[in-house]
């Protein structure tokens, strides 16, 4: 190591390439889509329903308007849609065809691969509906999984309180306040910064998913799990504190995994399902808890919440770690969570052969439910109802 390496922290060292500046593109959900801002499409939609008799409230913490006329509203857009930073897309209402919304990728930097999401107008057509939050699901997913960005932020005035709530609703981190920032429509701005990183996405991913599925919805359309209760970053059982995962732990996790299930070669005769995994994918498709010990990860917890129950994917106890009451941590977590998001029902599944397992599991209230037989081993499927109060 050189003497001017020496100075970074280990970790310091990251891939230069730069990002690819975003395009002007489209993309579709269930309930909106996102797409290039065409001001003779889009402009007359967004000036109808953004200049009602509520337009002083709507308008409060933007940089611009409300306009005194839909001309001068055409002629501001107009111009706006022609710029590559910021980047405007027209939030389109899958339902109507309206265009409902708007926001932009702004401030782009491509050689540090650092983007930010602003000039957000939702409606009051869009507001607090599933096609809002999935606009900025949309959004991340495309800076994150296709353009290869690492740090995506989000900043408003400190005082607008909706703008720092729906940050922290969609994962963002707050940073901290930049006094005397900006000055914007002739008055002071504090403002309020918030990012998501690229290692941090995975476990973001998987929780806007979840709370935009039609299963979280009643028949009303009234949410079932509120979004800032699937993200949230901390389980806390008794004196201990598991934390949700990111990409930064995906080595420890490995080491944890291979350490809990690798004796079990043996036993099966075959390899143990976990070490199968892919574990980048399990961190984009399930949710992902560590418990920290002194030295570093001591346990791990994947669960699958699923429509009438949580799916404990895998438990497992770093080697130094075990014989510790851990798994008893982990396995109360699970219910935790459960509770959190409405599930009254815990499953499992382990290997017939494993029969301590099975009985480890027994002894904390598992049930067997069936045994099933795969091409290359028998499951026993285990099962325990959380109760009324749950």
């Amino acid at each position: 190591m050189s003497a001017e390496q020496a100075h970074f922290p280990v970790g310091f060292n990251v891939d230069t390439t730069p990002a690819p500046r975003p395009a002007r593109v489209s993309l579709s959900g269930r309930y909106i889509d996102i797409v290039p801002f065409d001001a003779a499409v889009h402009s007359a939609d967004l000036y109808a329903r953004s200049h009602g008799a509520d337009k002083e409230r709507l308008w409060a913490y933007l940089g611009a308007a409300p306009f005194p006329s839909e001309e001068a509203f055409n002629t501001y857009y107009a111009a706006a849609a022609l710029r590559d930073d910021p980047l405007m897309f027209a939030i389109i209402d899958k339902v109507s065809g309206h265009a409902v919304g708007h926001a932009t990728l702004m401030r782009i930097d491509p050689a540090n691969r650092v983007i930010e999401v602003g000039n957000i107008l939702y409606t009051p057509e869009m507001m607090r509906t599933p096609g809002g939050t999935e606009a900025m699901y949309l959004m991340a997913r495309h800076v994150f999984e296709t353009l290869g960005y690492r740090r995506y932020e989000w900043k408003c005035n400190a005082l607008n309180a909706p703008s720092r709530r729906a940050a922290e609703r969609y994962g963002f981190k707050f940073e901290g306040v930049f006094r005397h920032h900006m000055i914007v429509k002739g008055h002071n701005r504090d403002t309020a910064w918030f990012s998501m990183l690229a290692e941090e996405w995975p476990q973001r991913a998987v929780e806007f998913e979840t709370w935009l599925s039609p299963e979280n919805f009643d028949e009303n359309g009234q949410q079932l799990v509120a979004l800032s209760v699937l993200n949230t970053d901390t389980l806390d059982v008794g004196e201990r504190t598991l934390r949700r995962a990111s990409l930064a732990d995906l080595a420890e996790i490995k080491d944890v995994q291979h350490g809990a299930y690798a004796k079990n070669r043996d036993i099966l005769g075959v390899e143990p399902i976990p070490l199968q995994w892919d574990y980048a994918e399990v961190m984009r498709q399930h949710e992902v808890w560590v418990a920290d010990g002194p030295h570093g990860i001591a346990g791990v917890l994947i669960l699958q919440p699923r429509v009438d129950d949580m799916l404990i994917e895998s438990v497992a106890i770093a080697t130094a770690a075990q014989g510790g009451g851990l798994g008893n941590v982990l396995l109360e977590a699970a219910e935790v969570r459960a509770r959190m998001l409405g599930r009254h029902t815990m499953r499992l599944y382990t290997g017939e052969l494993l029969d301590a397992n099975v009985q480890w599991y027994r002894r904390r209230g598992y049930l067997i439910e069936q045994v099933e037989q795969r091409a290359d081993r028998r499951v026993v499927h285990m099962v325990k109802g959380l109760g009324d109060d749950a």
